[in-house]
């Protein structure tokens, strides 16, 4: 079973930046497709960026120019950059990789919080 493990946030001021990692163990990783959630205190875990195997990015309209997903397959790695935050962006951040059903392939990491505040 893949286990993944999430690091890289912190408190930041609006308009910093930071990048994320989810580094994934277990085999495969190249093949899937991935993505960044969040979760933000009473709301639901929302798709923030996702990146296919042949590299393939989109994004949610709300982060559209600011963050970038990437991969590097070597490493088992995912990662966002966040530039241009903002206090909306505050959040627990989780990766995972999406199955055409809406379920996950993956059990879902510990996360990593993401603070914007001044």
């Amino acid at each position: 079973q893949v286990q993944l493990v999430e690091s890289g946030g912190g408190l930041v001021q609006p308009g910093g930046s930071l990048r994320l990692s989810c580094a994934a163990s277990g085999s495969g990783f190249s093949i899937y497709t991935l993505g960044w959630y969040r979760q933000a205190p009473g709301k639901q875990r929302e798709l923030v960026a996702g990146i296919t195997s042949g590299r393939k990015t989109n994004y949610a309209d709300s982060v559209k120019g600011r963050f970038t997903i990437s991969r590097d397959n070597a490493k088992n790695t995912v990662y966002l950059q966040m530039n241009s935050l903002k206090p909306e962006d505050t959040a627990v951040y989780y990766c995972n990789a999406p199955k055409f059903s809406g379920s996950y392939y993956w059990d879902w990491g510990q996360g990593t919080q993401v603070t914007v505040s001044s």
